[in-house]
């Protein structure tokens, strides 16, 4: 299969056109007529996966986080970027990021699946048209009225990670969330007016999440790593689903730091 072909599936589920004027998605390097037959998953392009990519001989690195965000005015062995870059190339490696556009069309209805989320609704609308409303996170009611604390427990165990940073009473009881994978302090507002209980999402910092609770809005912090890694297994299934002739590969999971 064609990398242009493999593109138009990745476009179908999330199209370029939902990304943020200030993203940088699709195809990062790479030959569109280069024929792919093994893809490889992660969430974002560090060097340990450009190496083990390169080792697996992928013809193609799909990530969530576009490794290109800011422009690049040089591509040298002597920066990080560049080191990547080139690898990349040498090896004839088509490299596609779908970073905003999955976090509108697949992402956020993703991370409302795994907790249940019901009678969702768009959280912070980005898209419009006469046939729907497109955006940034979902909100709704709660599989069942459950505590602070089980919710925290809920979300640990759904997204499978150890720890998560709570504002708020532990033994309140909770009924509506929002959450929102990634960064989510520009959405405490949002999450606010639209009576959410609960916030799940990640990188609040210490005075967003007390302003947050003092407006009665209280933070689960799963960390920006701790939602978004739903991305790997979420691509992986669409892609044996839709082009069963290709080879899909992903690295283990692996925190990227550690709590001590």
């Amino acid at each position: 299969m064609r990398c242009e072909t493999v593109m138009e599936k990745l476009e179908a589920l999330s199209p370029i056109m939902y990304a943020s004027e200030w993203d940088n998605v699709g195809l990062m390097t790479g030959r569109r007529d280069k024929e792919v037959k093994r893809i490889y998953i992660a969430l974002d392009a560090t060097d340990k996966v450009v190496e083990d990519a390169v080792k697996k001989e992928a013809d193609m690195l799909l990530t969530h986080h576009p490794m290109i965000f800011k422009p690049v005015k040089k591509i040298t062995a002597e920066h990080f970027i560049g080191r990547r870059l080139i690898k990349l190339i040498q090896h004839d490696m088509c490299y596609y990021a779908m970073h905003t556009n999955f976090d509108v069309m697949g992402m956020a209805d993703a991370a409302a699946d795994e907790i249940g989320l019901k009678n969702r609704k768009v959280l912070e609308t980005t898209f419009e048209d006469e046939i729907s409303k497109e955006g940034f996170g979902r909100i709704g009611k709660l599989p069942k009225v459950m505590t602070l604390r089980e919710c925290a427990e809920l979300i640990k165990e759904k997204f499978g990670i150890h720890h998560v940073k709570v504002f708020g009473d532990l033994e309140a009881d909770l009924e509506t969330a929002a959450i929102m994978p990634g960064s989510g302090k520009s959405m405490i507002k949002a999450a606010i007016d639209g009576g959410a209980d609960v916030m799940i999402t990640g990188d609040i910092d210490h005075h967003e999440g007390i302003d947050a609770e003092a407006q009665g809005l209280f933070i689960i912090d799963a960390g920006h790593f701790g939602l978004e890694q739903i991305f790997v297994p979420y691509m992986k299934e669409y892609l044996l689903r839709e082009c069963r002739e290709i080879q899909v590969i992903a690295p283990k999971r692996e925190v990227p730091f550690i709590i001590i």
